[in-house]
């Protein structure tokens, strides 16, 4: 026995034939670079890495969008609900290598609310997959936007990227920042109060 196999099919949503159809190209790429399939460190790389893509890409079998619930604002709260530092790891769809980082996500709600812990699962969803940080950083927004009609969101992701750290101009520790705005956060005091509370740390 090997140690794939006490994972179950379960644990993933792709099936044994796409698992084993991506297996079959990295045995491609790594036989391309004139590796030896012989050697014991490599006896089993192929369906390590196809169970990582299975993991690493599973936002792609969840459905086309997130499936969270939302409840009534009963309270009719009307200030500004904010999520920070919320970490994610992604796939840069240029060259398949890692970007990570934390998003920042708030919202001003109207008629409904949402869950606290939905804020991480939203961005999990759509970090799930070949991603462009300026395109996640849209999705988010836009499902807050959609899904809660609220008086205004603003999301702001910081990520760095391994295709820029690794290769290329190799700028280790650059920082890119994107952020997208919806409704009342084009006003500026709205931004600002944003801004404030996101460089805030509080004394937990």
């Amino acid at each position: 026995m090997n140690e794939l196999d006490d994972i179950s099919l379960d644990d993933t949503d792709f099936s044994p034939d796409q698992l084993e159809r991506i297996a079959g190209h990295v045995r491609g790429i790594l036989d391309a670079l004139g590796l030896d399939l012989t050697d014991p460190n490599l006896a089993e790389t192929d369906r390590r890495v196809a169970r990582m893509y299975a993991e690493m890409f599973h936002g792609l079998k969840e459905g086309t969008r997130p499936q969270v619930t939302t409840f009534p604002n009963e309270e009719k709260y009307k200030a500004m609900v904010m999520e920070k530092e919320i970490p994610f790891y992604s796939m840069c769809a240029h060259h398949l290598v890692p970007f990570y980082g934390h998003a920042h996500i708030a919202y001003i709600p109207n008629d409904r609310i949402l869950g606290l812990s939905k804020f991480a699962r939203i961005l999990e969803f759509y970090a799930r997959r070949p991603q462009l940080q300026e395109r996640l950083t849209e999705q988010v927004v836009e499902f807050l936007n959609h899904e809660l009609r609220p008086q205004g969101a603003m999301v702001v992701v910081e990520a760095r990227h391994l295709c820029v750290e690794m290769r290329g101009v190799k700028k280790a520790g650059a920082v890119t920042v994107t952020s997208a705005i919806r409704g009342s956060f084009y006003k500026k005091e709205i931004r600002e109060e944003f801004l404030d509370l996101l460089g805030r740390r509080a004394a937990l």
